[in-house]
């Protein structure tokens, strides 16, 4: 079996895909990047905290125009997450407003990105629409 390892190191593989953010243990501020301090009350101590998996798409871009060798068009998008915010692909789904909208229900999603030459696997996430669940807007 092939070893995975995550892309950021905000993901979590085991024991189900998550992700954990840092957050003070003074005001609640969540961050996915290493902080010395928090920006929000300049405090110092934080701990790692699992990100609900399911959210709701709060504001989204259809990406037309990227790098050479970037896909396009793809879908960049904000995601709450029971109160975290959450940047994220939107993955999935067909790349246009007939399908992506404000306030539709998503979930996490992992994929394979890359392999190396010795086999292991480096995994990515982004977000795609709930089957079934009623989308808002």
């Amino acid at each position: 079996m092939a070893k995975n390892i995550p892309l950021v190191e905000y993901l979590a593989l085991d024991p189900e895909p998550h992700l954990v953010a840092h957050e003070c243990t003074a005001c609640g501020a969540r961050y996915f990047d290493r902080r010395n301090a928090c920006a929000n009350c300049f405090a110092t101590d934080f701990r790692g905290v699992s990100v609900a998996t399911t959210g709701e798409l709060r504001a989204f871009t259809i990406v037309s125009l990227a790098a050479p060798g970037i896909d396009v068009p793809f879908v960049a998008g904000v995601i709450d997450c029971e109160g975290t915010s959450v940047r994220a692909n939107v993955v999935n789904v067909e790349p246009d407003a007939d399908h992506v909208h404000v306030g539709m229900k998503v979930k996490l999603a992992t994929q394979v990105v890359g392999t190396d030459s010795a086999g292991t696997e480096a995994i990515g996430f982004g977000f795609e629409p709930i089957e079934g669940a009623r989308n808002g807007s």
